[in-house]
């Protein structure tokens, strides 16, 4: 197993990476009246996951780093209600809103995961 020197290292950082690339793609098509609405809501939402996942990794503490976990997990849910917002109001392909949608119920298994680690370490 490789050791994690930096957040840049963590799978569930780089997949959370991934998701904002596809929010991006997704929101870019969206109407440009919605360009102060879901789309940067949505934005600043999905960033928010990767920022603070790093951002609790470079904190001192496990409890700071559990902290900035349970954001990042907010900012999950945030994001999937966004999502649901989308997919009903017909913004985004039901095959880019499925495929986000898969990507968000595993950040968020993992983020759960890497929590729960941090409880169990001495």
């Amino acid at each position: 197993m490789s050791t994690i020197r930096s957040y840049k290292d963590l799978i569930v950082w780089q997949k959370s990476i991934d998701l904002v690339t596809a929010i991006y793609a997704a929101t870019k098509q969206f109407p440009s009246d919605e360009r102060f609405g879901l789309v940067s809501q949505m934005q600043r939402a999905s960033v928010s996951i990767a920022a603070n996942i790093a951002e609790g990794h470079g904190r001192g503490t496990r409890n700071d780093y559990a902290h900035f976990l349970d954001m990042a997990n907010g900012s999950v849910a945030e994001v999937e209600t966004l999502l649901t917002i989308a997919k009903k109001l017909s913004l985004c392909s039901a095959e880019q809103c499925s495929t986000m949608e898969q990507q968000l119920s595993e950040i968020g298994k993992m983020l759960g995961v890497l929590r729960a680690k941090l409880r169990l370490r001495p």
